[in-house]
């Protein structure tokens, strides 16, 4: 077993904690309703985000290059005095966040997957998993949520 101190009390608390979980489970479980209107309030944790618009997508907006035929996909959005740029390419995102400042960006990809991606001093981000599907981003800069429309990629 532990010897005495820091690590075997750690232990100790993780065991009876989990034993707990395990009774309260048992004994008083959470109500199916109770569970759904948690997932329905967290849904919502966004509520107050400024939504980012569209204003370039290189699928509509671009002039075709002759000769060209798997150019990246080019993505411009914007809300307020803040531009997002994005390349969405098959070996992910490349981004960049204008003007640059400090950002916590996310790749949504559903109503459970966010891939947090890093944001540099420059405000430049990239994601090495390229969307599967539908995909929105999330930027938190400072008290401000920005999200982006959902678009395919």
């Amino acid at each position: 077993m532990f010897p005495h101190g820091a690590d075997g009390d750690d232990f100790a608390d993780a065991l009876l904690e989990e034993e707990l979980r395990q009774a309260a489970a048992v004994l008083d479980p959470v109500p199916d309703s109770l569970r759904q209107l948690a997932l329905d309030a967290y849904a919502l944790h966004d509520l107050d985000a400024r939504i980012a618009e569209l204003t370039f997508d290189s699928l509509v907006d671009a002039l075709p290059v002759r000769g060209v035929t798997d150019a990246p996909r080019m993505l411009t959005f914007r809300a307020g005095e803040l531009t997002v740029d994005v390349e969405v390419t098959d070996d992910g995102l490349i981004g960049q966040v204008l003007p640059p400042s400090p950002a916590r960006v996310e790749v949504l990809g559903g109503p459970q997957t966010a891939r947090p991606v890093a944001v540099d001093t420059l405000g430049r981000f990239t994601s090495d998993a390229p969307p599967t599907g539908p995909f929105a981003l999330r930027l938190r800069t400072g008290a401000q949520v920005i999200v982006t429309e959902w678009l395919r990629a």
